[in-house]
């Protein structure tokens, strides 16, 4: 992408808002629905969106493009920013008179789905960093494993090799048939 470079530059060079703005827009909705499969909460990726252009613009003077792909470098970014998150993160609970039930049908289906996606992200949330990136990177980036390996300046046999442990954890720690 010639004219990304371009805006790069120019915020590199000359700090200009308007490059900034244009980049931003090429991945604002690719960020925010990385961040939104993480979270659940349209507020949440909001903000933590917000957070990740705000770090990744302040890191872009030393961003290099003959290392990674702008895309790669901002992935990374996101991902780190929301293994943060989750970090900080303390479940706030919803009063029962609050919460908005769906249909009696599909309501066992979902809460179970729910419950298990919370445990297996509490799970992963105690995990290593770098695990976490990975999984966080394939499951909710729908990252390829090339991609993974040159977002984490790693090599693609070392990503698919902690993935795919990671998995069979998984798998030995809620059931191979919940998974």
């Amino acid at each position: 992408m010639e004219q990304e470079q371009k805006w790069i530059r120019a915020i590199q060079r000359h700090g200009s808002r308007e490059a900034a703005e244009h980049l931003i827009g090429v991945y604002y909705d690719e960020i925010y629905r990385f961040v939104y499969r993480q979270t659940g909460s349209r507020e949440d990726a909001l903000d933590l969106t917000q957070s990740i252009f705000i770090a990744a613009l302040r890191s872009l003077p030393g961003y290099r493009a003959v290392k990674a792909s702008f895309r790669t470098w901002l992935y990374r970014i996101a991902a780190n920013k929301v293994i943060d998150a989750r970090r900080r993160a303390r479940p706030v609970p919803v009063p029962w008179e609050e919460a908005e039930l769906p249909a009696e049908e599909d309501f066992s289906v979902r809460i179970l789905d729910r419950v298990l996606l919370e445990r297996i992200e509490a799970w992963v949330s105690g995990l290593e960093p770098r695990e976490q990136a990975v999984f966080r990177l394939r499951i909710y980036g729908e990252k390829t494993f090339p991609e993974i390996a040159a977002s984490l300046r790693e090599s693609e046999a070392a990503v698919k090799s902690r993935y795919y442990r990671l998995i069979g954890r998984l798998r030995k720690e809620f059931g191979s048939d919940e998974i």
